[in-house]
């Protein structure tokens, strides 16, 4: 079996469509897993819903932690026993260190509100509208080193409508945020994706599996 590990800081939508998907499609009958949920906010909703559905979940608070260092060297020791095969970033406000993510290099996935390498960081719907975009969407990637600068694994592309504002946007995109993070969440555990040499290394059905368009 396969194992997934959740990082989330709060209500964590995103796991909660993983957690849908992986229920829908049986996951677990192909050898993948949900393993375990972990939150630095010991109060995360994310963390009640995990419960709720029979996952082990638990908090590592970051406030207990001197340094960000120590606190990922918590929860690096915390999720080993996992083994897992992919991590996934669901609303994790935290900013990982180097060693951290060295170590589960080609495994961590992050999921980013804009069309990278477009927009990185902050306030993306209201840059997209600023810059006059007639398309917005997001963006699952490989967590590097570099904030909002790993390798790109797969996109959902929504329309800019002249009327929209950054919450309008916002929630035109949340929907296909859904659809394409448990695609590409189960690509890389089951091994369809891989990073080498700081690129997504994937075969031409997967990527087009990996590609979500808007479609109302």
């Amino acid at each position: 079996m396969k194992n997934i590990v959740i990082l989330l800081s709060g209500r964590g939508s995103n796991f909660e469509a993983i957690l849908r998907t992986a229920r829908a499609e049986n996951w677990e009958a192909e050898g993948l897993r949900i393993a375990a949920v972990f939150s630095n906010r010991p109060d995360a909703k994310g963390l009640a819903t995990a419960r709720a559905e029979g996952l082990d979940a638990f908090a590592v608070d970051h406030k207990a932690f001197a340094t960000r260092e120590a606190f990922d060297e918590e929860l690096a020791r915390r999720i080993e026993p996992y083994e897992p095969a992919v991590i996934v970033l669901a609303g994790f406000m935290r900013i990982l260190t180097p060693g951290f993510v060295s170590r589960w290099e080609g495994k961590i996935l992050n999921i980013h509100p804009a069309l990278l390498p477009l927009f990185p960081g902050l306030d993306t719907h209201r840059r997209c509208i600023e810059a006059g975009c007639r398309v917005h969407g997001s963006t699952v990637h490989f967590v590097s080193a570099v904030l909002d600068g790993g390798a790109i694994i797969g996109q959902s592309v929504v329309p800019v409508m002249t009327t929209d504002t950054p919450d309008t946007l916002a929630a035109r995109l949340l929907p296909y945020e859904h659809k394409v993070y448990p695609k590409c969440v189960k690509a890389v555990a089951e091994g369809r994706v891989k990073l080498v040499d700081g690129r997504a290394v994937m075969d031409d059905a997967t990527a087009r599996e990996l590609a979500v368009f808007y479609a109302e």
